[in-house]
């Protein structure tokens, strides 16, 4: 037995959907769900940031700048 498949597409235009697997062995009956996908929200990347583990290393430009002076300095030695 196949594992289950599960697959991702937009409903087109007159609600038709199409399925389309090479794996799928040919007259085999398959069993299909659809579930609407809710909207995602829009985020700003720095809210996608503040939302990862350990949120944002440096807090202003500066703090970036003066670690990049740094590295800069680390690759003459």
């Amino acid at each position: 037995m196949q594992k289950a498949l599960h697959l991702r597409t937009t409903v087109q235009p007159r609600s038709k959907v199409e399925i389309f697997n090479q794996d799928l062995p040919m007259r085999e009956d398959v069993d299909v769900v659809l579930s609407p996908v809710p909207p995602m929200a829009q985020q700003s990347a720095v809210d996608i940031l503040n939302e990862a583990p350990g949120g944002l290393v440096f807090k202003t430009a500066a703090d970036v700048a003066a670690y990049l002076g740094e590295e800069k300095k680390s690759w003459g030695r």
